[in-house]
């Protein structure tokens, strides 16, 4: 079975008389990325594989926790006490990302490193090395104690940051998806208005083929799923999509998969039995953050809150006779 989803607005102009398929990839974030678009006469391809290279370069030298001299690695290191001031872009981030902890109630934390790093999935110390081992409650109750005493504080008007003393911020759920936006962005400010952009599997498109199609992509799915999960296949028109999920980055924890979404409220991998959460939201970056939150809010929470929320979500939770598949109203309402 196969689902198909379609925005409920569809802009049916097409691209520009003379107009001509165009591809382009690189990578970026330890990723690949690409682009597909219908280039407008006139246009330079060449020109415009390096000015998406460009913004994404950037979003890496202000916010890669693999890179020592990143500003975000440079925030993490400083001294408690100290105000730093934000490019728009970093800003960006952090202001959607603090509001996205905030309205979940914590179960989405962007300065959760500390718990990232003890669980083996940030830039050192990893999980898949020699001499890794899973931390205990002493040290997950330690860490959890440090990040209470420690909140990051944004300061809008004046777009800054303060480091309280220890925050370890870690963009990885959402500075993908921005980076997204911005490629999305930077094809825009050059006259582009048809295309599919990608980083990573998170995606964001626009407009359509010179045939009219859409931009068709198809959903990602969980590798060990059965044969009767449905598939389903998104018109990405005016559309971001992202997907988390439990597959991508794991280890045996005894009897139980220690996934790389942790829940910053208990400090333990998610076991809810979600396997992934796919959202579709006009922005990558909220595509990505929020398929993280619901991921941690679990089948029934999360559910609750994209409802709440009107947002188009579909969870699919392991269970013993295979995975269920459950999708919010809206995005039910994308369906045909």
């Amino acid at each position: 079975m196969r689902d198909v989803l379609v925005p409920l607005e569809v802009d049916m102009a097409l691209p520009p008389g003379g107009s001509t398929f165009y591809s382009t990839a690189g990578t970026s974030m330890g990723t690949g990325w690409s682009a597909r678009l219908m280039l407008p006469p006139g246009a330079d391809g060449a020109a415009l594989t390096l000015a998406l290279q460009r913004e994404l370069d950037e979003i890496v030298a202000q916010m890669s926790h693999w890179e020592p001299d990143s500003l975000l690695s440079r925030y993490n290191h400083a001294p408690a006490g100290s105000w730093h001031a934000l490019p728009l872009q970093f800003f960006e981030v952090a202001d959607y990302a603090l509001r996205v902890h905030e309205d979940s109630g914590g179960a989405y934390d962007p300065a959760g490193g500390q718990l990232v790093n003890l669980w083996g999935f940030g830039a050192t110390r990893r999980y898949d090395q020699a001499g890794f081992y899973a931390p205990d409650a002493a040290a997950i109750g330690a860490v959890l104690a440090q990040r209470g005493a420690s909140q990051p504080m944004l300061d809008r008007a004046a777009r800054r940051l303060l480091q309280p003393g220890g925050a370890l911020l870690d963009f990885s759920s959402v500075a993908k998806g921005y980076a997204v936006d911005c490629m999305a962005r930077c094809l825009e400010q050059r006259s582009v208005r048809h295309y599919v952009v990608e980083a990573g599997g998170e995606l964001r498109g626009a407009g359509a083929k010179a045939s009219g199609e859409p931009w068709w992509v198809e959903i990602e799915g969980v590798p060990d799923a059965d044969a009767a999960t449905t598939q389903a296949v998104v018109a990405l028109h005016g559309l971001a999509i992202a997907t988390s999920g439990d597959y991508r980055r794991y280890f045996q924890h005894g009897a139980r998969r220690a996934a790389h979404t942790l829940d910053p409220r208990s400090g333990y991998p998610v076991a809810n039995g979600v396997a992934s959460v796919t959202v579709l939201a006009p922005t990558c970056m909220a595509a990505d953050a929020l398929s993280t939150a619901l991921t941690v809010l679990g089948p029934d929470d999360g559910l609750a809150f994209a409802e709440a929320r009107g947002i188009a979500a579909r969870f699919l939770v392991r269970a013993p006779g295979g995975l269920v598949d459950t999708t919010s109203s809206n995005w039910r309402a994308l369906l045909q």
